[in-house]
């Protein structure tokens, strides 16, 4: 089974090296090992799932039903033969790798940070309130019970129990979308809003798809008009994987199926761009152009202009105030698909809650990431009141995120890497800006 991960520089990207080992696993097109099996779309999933467990003796590890039909499981070559060959299954694809995407020196402190400062969305002395479209956090799970955070229990995909943070990685994100305005620690975006649990990364900061799918399946489930009313899912991890313009039904892609099927419910996702320092099309979810992807500049100041000194917090790089950071994956400026879902916001040195509710800084897109989830939720409401995302579809909000940032991409508020200061071919978008809503 291949895996999705999290942690320091070198590991959180999902560079070679982590390409090599979950290579090591990955299983051959017929042999044994962990598969996702999708279902055709008319298939009554638990009755179908229920005769191959009788007929072929497959024991699934994970169900599917809302974003897709389906489940996952170990299966042997017979086991995969006999599944393939029943009629009601569209397809199997083997499980693949993914990985959250940051790197951790320590950092404590209170304060609103300058990630959440330079998007707009607090001063030193302001703050954004809340909103009130709800947000799932796709990811290490979060610490349920910080005094920081506005989090319930969603789904454990990894084990039995609630989706609790044993990482440190998704307590993270989910402070930098909305930590709250308490008088302690650091604010978020949208301080306050309620975020929803879903983990399917363990304490290593690994996962797989099969998990993830399982994640978004949740998502999907407890999407709008449900009760929980899910509006906006966040999803700072990836793996290796391409867009087949198809929602992965030609190139036999679970995940992008997942999430298409998540999107025409209704549910923004915003992803990270990876950490490789290449362009995105190779890594996933942030090559599908149904997801509003995020790649990350360098701020050390919280405010525009470049002066501030360089964004510094090892291990991290750092990286010159107001520029692309160098870690940051990109889209092509010649692809205008890739452009259409690309947009940039803070993601050096981020200063969030950490778990034993504490702080710490973080660098990677992963960081990036929560800063325009934030931005998305309050695009929708605003302290109750309907913003100008409310009753959109997720790409008409994707659009709307991105005029607004390019409205606001002044000269005096760019950075070093975006459109109106490109870097040869790479695009990282326009900031992503929150202060209108």
């Amino acid at each position: 089974m291949n895996r999705f991960s999290v942690g320091l520089l070198a590991v959180l990207a999902f560079t070679g090296a982590a390409a090599a080992g979950a290579g090591s696993k990955a299983v051959a097109a017929g042999g044994s090992g962990s598969y996702i099996v999708v279902y055709a779309d008319t298939v009554d999933a638990t009755a179908k799932t229920a005769a191959l467990a009788r007929a072929a003796g497959v024991s699934p590890k994970l169900e599917y039903s809302a974003a897709l039909k389906g489940f996952a499981a170990d299966l042997t070559a017979a086991q995969l033969a006999a599944v393939r060959a029943d009629p009601g299954v569209a397809f199997v694809s083997p499980d693949q790798p993914v990985e959250a995407v940051g790197f951790v020196p320590l950092k404590s402190g209170e304060t609103a940070p300058t990630g959440v400062r330079r998007i707009g969305a607090a001063t030193t002395t302001t703050t954004h309130t809340l909103s009130k479209a709800r947000v799932a956090v796709i990811d290490t799970g979060i610490q349920l019970g910080h005094p920081d955070l506005n989090a319930s229990n969603g789904k454990n995909c990894i084990s039995s129990g609630k989706a609790i943070d044993d990482n440190g990685h998704g307590t993270h994100v989910a402070g930098t979308i909305a930590a709250k305005n308490n008088g302690s620690r650091v604010v978020g975006v949208a301080p306050g809003t309620k975020l929803f649990a879903v983990k399917v990364l363990n304490s290593g900061g690994s996962g797989s798809t099969s998990q993830v799918v399982c994640g978004i399946d949740w998502v999907t489930a407890h999407g709008p008009g449900t009760r929980k009313n899910i509006r906006v899912a966040s999803m700072s991890l990836g793996g290796g994987g391409a867009n087949d313009n198809n929602c992965g039904h030609s190139n036999s892609d679970p995940m992008h199926v997942a999430i298409c099927n998540s999107v025409a419910k209704g549910i923004t996702y915003v992803v990270a761009a990876g950490n490789n320092g290449t362009n995105f099309s190779t890594f996933v979810p942030a090559a599908y152009p149904e997801v509003l992807t995020v790649t990350a500049s360098a701020d050390s100041d919280g405010g525009p202009g470049g002066t501030g000194g360089p964004a510094s917090c090892p291990p991290s790089p750092g990286g010159a105030d107001d520029t692309s950071a160098g870690f940051s994956n990109y889209a092509s400026s010649s692809d205008a698909a890739q452009v259409a879902h690309t947009i940039a916001a803070p993601g050096t040195c981020i200063l969030s809650d950490w778990l034993s509710s504490g702080t710490r800084t973080i660098s990677g897109t992963s960081m990036a990431t929560p800063h325009v989830t934030g931005t998305v939720a309050l695009c929708l409401n605003d302290n109750g009141a309907a913003g100008p995302c409310n009753g959109k579809t997720p790409a008409q909000i994707i659009s709307i995120l991105r005029a607004n940032a390019a409205s606001h991409a002044t000269p005096a508020n760019g950075f070093a890497g975006d459109p109106n200061h490109p870097t040869g071919s790479r695009y990282y978008g326009f900031l992503n800006d929150a202060s209108t809503y």
